[in-house]
């Protein structure tokens, strides 16, 4: 009797643990550090953020299904995001394009806890490879669109009503997240 004891509690400190490698990359406020990369001076932007999000997983086959175990991880890619330091003429300007960016971040944020989700609840049979890749690309193209509407709709933060409105729909998406 110890012993199943003692497994199952092995067991559910194993389980936490993945589950928590799995969704323990934390949002972060965004700093002037994380913008190294070379401006583009020849746009019409200030400033530019790069996110990428990794897709692995490794299959295991179980009875007439297959169990995936994913790895999806979001970087922000600061050798490639960059601020055109010249144009920011001050501290409260700064401010914005940190709170502009910062959407950026978010959007690929909410991104990858997405993918996280619907792995999670999806049952993969011989066609893995492919079910695993389309739910990929159909969420990818959703939250690629969510940044052009963003930036369109901001006018890359010039319109501060509009950002204000963005800035309220991340808190909220943030907040209401569901688990994965």
């Amino acid at each position: 009797m110890k012993f199943g004891f003692v497994r199952l509690t092995c067991f559910v400190l194993l389980w936490f643990a993945l589950v928590n490698s799995a969704s323990a990359q934390a949002i972060r406020q965004l700093t002037l550090n994380d913008f190294k990369g070379v401006p583009h001076t020849d746009l019409n932007t200030v400033a530019y953020t790069n996110c990428s999000i990794s897709f692995r997983y490794e299959a295991r086959r179980e009875k007439n299904y297959y169990l995936l175990n994913f790895d999806i991880n979001l970087t922000l890619n600061d050798c490639v995001s960059w601020i055109d330091k010249k144009r920011i003429t001050s501290d409260e300007m700064l401010a914005e394009v940190l709170k502009h960016e910062e959407g950026h971040y978010l959007i690929a944020y909410m991104e990858q806890q997405e993918l996280l989700r619907t792995v999670g609840k999806t049952v993969f049979y011989a066609d893995y490879q492919s079910a695993a890749q389309n739910i990929f690309n159909r969420i990818d193209a959703k939250y690629k669109q969510l940044n052009v509407d963003y930036d369109t709709d901001t006018r890359h933060m010039q319109n501060r009503v509009q950002q204000q409105s963005w800035d309220a729909y991340f808190r909220k998406r943030l907040t209401y997240m569901p688990p994965q």
